[in-house]
């Protein structure tokens, strides 16, 4: 069954080993092509993640290499990887093909530059998330004490979000600035959350944040991190989906989608190792739900949202 996978951090490793790495088969990608081809990952979403202990200079220059990464390593090398720019690329994949599309997660690299942020969308940024756990100018993160909410600068970035039909993604934001997202977002969705109710996390989205989602018809795509599942030394995909039903009970039915989180994650859920076993997941969800509830979390749900 066909998967779309909103968030992995591939490009952080390539930036991290200098590009010295193959997306073809290297075994320290969680998500390589190999893997996305053996777990039938249909669409990826390639996160550029810049590292907050940088020196302000250095971010952008972090954040244009991944992105170079992204063009040369993943897309140019490997032929069947297509670049998504557009939702509606994705109903155009061939058989052989993987629609691969960029995100932001924290537009720390930026820093007050509108113009940067213009840069990006041009670039192929299909979805930002304001803040990774910390404050940058725009928002507070999810582990900020202070807990603040949007800046004005982070009100404008949401404004162009939704000028350009690009995704506000909440998933690292704090309450209060998750809140103002919501107020003022034309696109909103958790890229990689889970239920706090299952387990709590500040990471994870409390009843009222998830039933606001739906309420705005908005997708919450659960994380494969252990550390947002349970908190048992072993994780197992039946309590991953423990989320889902939660999220279920909460009316997400048609609005839930999937995040792994592949190599953005030190430790794995039990035979979810890596997305080559993307279908393990599936495999167990087909034992709980229809074969067309399974497919609106796979791939289904998030295209109906997109092409709304």
């Amino acid at each position: 069954m066909n998967i779309i996978d909103l968030h992995c951090d591939v490009l952080y490793k390539f930036g991290e080993a200098k590009g010295k790495l193959n997306f073809a088969d290297s075994p320290e990608l969680d998500t390589n092509l190999e893997r996305l081809i053996e777990g039938q990952v249909k669409v990826q979403g390639f996160a550029v993640f810049v590292d907050p202990a940088l020196k302000d200079p250095e971010k952008f220059q972090s954040c244009l290499d991944q992105i170079h990464y992204f063009y040369t390593e993943v897309l140019e090398k490997n032929p069947q990887m297509v670049h998504i720019t557009q939702w509606s690329q994705i109903e155009q994949l061939q058989d052989d093909q993987i629609g691969a599309f960029l995100t932001l997660e924290g537009v720390d690299p930026i820093g007050n530059d509108l113009h940067k942020m213009n840069l990006l969308y041009r670039l192929g940024v299909l979805s930002v998330g304001l803040t990774w756990n910390y404050a940058n100018l725009a928002a507070d993160g999810a582990l900020e004490k202070r807990g603040a909410g949007l800046t004005a600068f982070g009100r404008e970035l949401i404004q162009l979000n939704n000028k350009y039909k690009i995704l506000s993604d909440v998933s690292h934001l704090c309450e209060r600035a998750f809140w103002d997202v919501i107020e003022i977002a034309d696109y909103p969705i958790a890229s990689h959350s889970n239920a706090s109710q299952m387990f709590e996390n500040p990471r994870n989205l409390k009843n009222d944040q998830a039933s606001a989602l739906f309420a705005k018809q908005a997708m919450i795509h659960v994380v494969y991190c252990p550390y947002f599942v349970s908190e048992q030394e072993i994780v197992t995909i039946p309590e991953l989906i423990h989320h889902i039903d939660h999220f279920c009970s909460l009316g997400g039915e048609k609005l839930i989608g999937l995040g792994s989180d592949f190599d953005g994650i030190m430790y794995h859920i039990q035979g979810l190792e890596h997305a080559g076993q993307s279908q393990n997941l599936i495999n167990e969800l087909l034992k709980h739900y229809s074969e067309e509830q399974v497919k609106g979390f796979a791939y289904d749900n998030f295209m109906n949202y997109v092409l709304r």
